[in-house]
């Protein structure tokens, strides 16, 4: 592996044998995280779903990751997060103690919407969300038929402090045409902070990052690429804020700017 692809972080991946629809078997879960460390990942946070089909123990899920661990030796570093489904009951669990669901116990936590429809009242719940400093990270968007078809929402979000990740299979179309354009499209308009592996599994959905960090290199640059899979995540793992990072663009005005030049050139 090159040396500039060592050291990346994935902050969504799902190893936990027996908590939800990743790894089936231990031994499953073993070869992700020897996957993983080929790959140049050095941190793999667990994020457990906790929705409507998975119910999410904090303490049995650390102890199987400490499990895994010990299987694993020290590379990849495994930390806890969840992959948390956005309903009423969990927004209320939130409340209660929002570290048991964040991101290695910071106040970041991944946040994932149904695909059918997003609650109105969604602004208000990022909003009190972040009054008690929790950053939400909205996961896998390019993958939702709900932000597919309402492109701008996503700019909406980001311009109110939500952060965004998207699946770096999706980045290189593995999730298929429609994933990647919005995938694609969105880290030109830099609504991207992270680039995960959101992982199931050894075959189908590997925790695989490098193809996706050479093609953010390609198209931006090393120093890009670097915030999206190394910087930003240490950030979220460490609970500091972000780095500084191209600023959002916004696609009304991108739209506009396109519209204008076009009209020009006749």
């Amino acid at each position: 592996m090159p040396a500039e692809e060592r050291g990346m972080i994935d902050i969504h991946s799902h190893p936990i044998t027996g908590v939800d629809d990743g790894a089936r078997t231990f031994e499953i879960s073993v070869e992700m995280c020897k996957m993983a460390v080929a790959d140049g990942i050095t941190h793999l946070v667990a994020t457990p779903h906790c929705n409507y089909e998975y119910n999410y123990e904090s303490e049995v899920n650390r102890a199987k990751l400490a499990e895994l661990q010990a299987a694993v030796g020290e590379t990849p570093k495994l930390l806890l997060g969840c992959d948390f489904h956005l309903s009423y009951e969990n927004i209320q669990k939130l409340v209660e103690d929002h570290k048991r669901f964040t991101v290695n116990q910071t106040d970041y936590l991944l946040v994932e919407f149904g695909e059918q429809f997003i609650p109105e009242q969604m602004d208000r719940v990022f909003y009190e969300m972040q009054c008690t400093d929790v950053h939400p990270i909205l996961t896998h968007p390019e993958r939702n038929p709900v932000f597919q078809k309402h492109t701008d929402l996503l700019y909406h979000w980001v311009s109110r402090g939500c952060l965004v990740q998207v699946t770096a299979k999706s980045f290189t179309g593995g999730f298929g045409r429609r994933a990647q354009h919005f995938a694609d499209l969105w880290f030109a308009q830099n609504l991207v902070n992270f680039v995960a592996s959101d992982a199931h599994d050894s075959k189908f959905r590997p925790p695989i990052l490098s193809e996706a960090y050479q093609k953010a290199k390609q198209i931006r640059g090393q120093e890009v690429a670097d915030l999206l899979f190394r910087s930003n995540p240490l950030a979220v793992i460490e609970g500091r804020p972000l780095p500084p990072g191209p600023e959002p663009i916004d696609p009304k005005q991108a739209k506009k700017k396109r519209s204008w030049f076009s009209f020009w050139r006749g």
